[in-house]
């Protein structure tokens, strides 16, 4: 019988809701959207300053973001703004089906971990206000190596912390800049489709697609229950 392999989680968004921040930005920005346009710049730059070697909190970058394009706009940032911005991002809630299909994972014998770029403080108050910290066996930080996701870096690290090879890991997300990562460090993975999320049809794919947790858990359960 083949092992199970170890379930690592991105954390934001995939599982809190990142949507639960949009009445920020618009309230700061006058539109919504712009939530997805500081996210994505987010994640822009924490690779971009990873690839060029200038380790940067995931937090600091947020906030610098979030600074850059109120600037473009000509629109004044205060230590308020700055405030709910942190706030919001720490307690974001989990979205709805989040917390029973990790239970299911974990009654079906699967152990759950999380890497996320957040500092491990802001990954610890996050799941602890959402009610999920205590359904996961360790939890991993990018800052623990220095390197953002998607940097090979990040993955090994996990590895070397649990003492595994890479095909015994694998990556629920629901960014393909994630899954891609995984993949090409050896890793299975999981998508999940989340708003504004999809498969990129170039580059390393991931093995699993759903609508949610529960459709990817479902897809995971009977695949290794195959495979078995």
């Amino acid at each position: 019988m083949s092992a199970l392999p170890l379930i690592v989680f991105d954390v934001n968004e995939t599982l809190l809701d990142l949507q639960t921040m949009e009445p920020t930005f618009e309230r700061i920005f006058g539109d919504k959207q712009d939530m997805r346009l500081w996210f994505a710049n987010l994640i822009l730059y924490s690779a971009a300053l990873t690839v060029a070697g200038c380790y940067v909190p995931f937090t600091d970058i947020g906030a610098a973001v979030m600074k850059m394009l109120a600037d473009t706009q000509g629109i004044k940032i205060n230590d308020a703004d700055k405030q709910e911005l942190k706030e919001k991002f720490s307690t974001m809630p989990p979205c709805r089906e989040v917390s029973a299909a990790l239970r299911k994972l974990r009654d079906a014998g699967f152990r759950l971990f999380t890497l996320t770029d957040n500092l491990l403080e802001v990954q610890t108050r996050q799941l602890e206000h959402g009610g999920i910290v205590d359904l996961f066996e360790r939890r991993f930080s990018a800052d623990g190596v220095k390197h953002h996701k998607p940097s090979r870096q990040a993955y090994a690290y996990v590895e070397r912390e649990l003492g595994v090879g890479p095909s015994q890991l694998c990556l629920i997300a629901c960014h393909t800049w994630d899954t891609l990562g995984a993949v090409a460090a050896g890793w299975e993975a999981a998508l999940i489709k989340r708003v504004g999320n999809d498969i990129l049809g170039v580059g390393p794919q991931p093995q699993i697609v759903g609508g949610d947790l529960n459709d990817v858990a479902d897809q995971l359960i009977a695949r290794h229950k195959r495979r078995a």
